[in-house]
């Protein structure tokens, strides 16, 4: 067994079913110690429960999941519960229990720490949400990820939880902070324009592969700065896609000989008021 899925759907809730009862009987099978992925889904009553049984669970078993290298927890789709609605907990203990661990995708931003935020050997981590608090994003930045080469994260809007300024964002791409990173996701924001126009000319790009600033309300403005760009010109692939850009502006990128997305093109509305990101609530 590689990969697992565990849920509870709502009758099972309503009937006591426990995901920590899900893992305990997962983690008593031999298949446990062979397993490599795990998806933790709708835990049931995601909206009023938080992650903290599964995070103490995972850690108590650990032993059980000795090949554990990629870890989703939250993975629910918007009928099971809306993404601000998702009441996540700790995860630090999740990276100090498994050191083998390669890849850690949260969803839900609702009460989410990440401490401690170190891990030698993480190579992805992606935190998908309508907004990304402030204490996080700087437990990421502050913290310890010296093998991470992706890093992904939707920073939303302050209405679902993001509080933060564009420099606890440009923390994130202090040189050397990540030595290793190849991918970086700073999207669905409600600042895009401003994380483009700082990221533009960053030290950080001379070692990625990829840029993506996609899902959010990226204007033209955004867009000259990295048009302008010779570090932009020099990745391989520019993700902008689900934008606020004009016509004038998407035929440029298509004439720009770059490998960039520019699909998903929104009203582009005068009015910066109703320019939303593409995942809020």
């Amino acid at each position: 067994m590689s990969e697992c899925k565990l849920s509870v759907d709502y009758d099972q809730y309503e009937n006591g079913v426990n995901i920590v009862d899900l893992i305990e009987e997962l983690a008593s099978k031999d298949e446990s110690l062979q397993l490599e992925s795990l998806i933790i889904g709708d835990w049931g009553g995601a909206y009023e429960n938080d992650s903290g049984e599964i995070v103490e669970a995972l850690v108590r078993l650990k032993d059980r999941f000795p090949q554990l290298r990629s870890l989703f927890i939250g993975d629910m789709s918007s009928e099971e519960c809306e993404v601000s609605w998702i009441n996540q907990s700790n995860l630090g203990p999740i990276l100090s229990a498994y050191p083998e661990l390669s890849s850690l995708t949260i969803k839900g931003s609702t009460g989410l720490s990440i401490d401690p935020a170190h891990h030698d050997k993480l190579e992805a981590l992606t935190i998908i949400c309508g907004g990304l608090g402030k204490d996080v994003i700087t437990s990421i930045s502050e913290g310890s990820f010296k093998n991470l080469k992706k890093l992904e994260l939707y920073l939303g809007v302050e209405d679902y939880g993001f509080d933060g300024s564009l420099e606890d964002v440009l923390a994130l791409i202090e040189p050397g902070k990540f030595p290793q990173l190849t991918y970086l996701g700073l999207k669905d924001s409600e600042i895009q324009d401003e994380i483009a126009m700082a990221v533009a000319n960053a030290p950080i790009l001379d070692g990625l592969h990829t840029l993506d600033l996609s899902m959010g309300t990226l204007t033209d403005a955004g867009a000259e700065a990295l048009m302008n760009s010779e570090k932009i010109k020099k990745l391989q692939h520019l993700d902008l896609s689900y934008h606020y850009m004009s016509d004038e502006m998407m035929d440029r990128w298509k004439q720009s000989g770059l490998s960039v997305d520019i699909s998903d093109q929104q009203d582009s509305d005068d009015d910066e008021d109703y320019r939303y990101p593409s995942l809020t609530e």
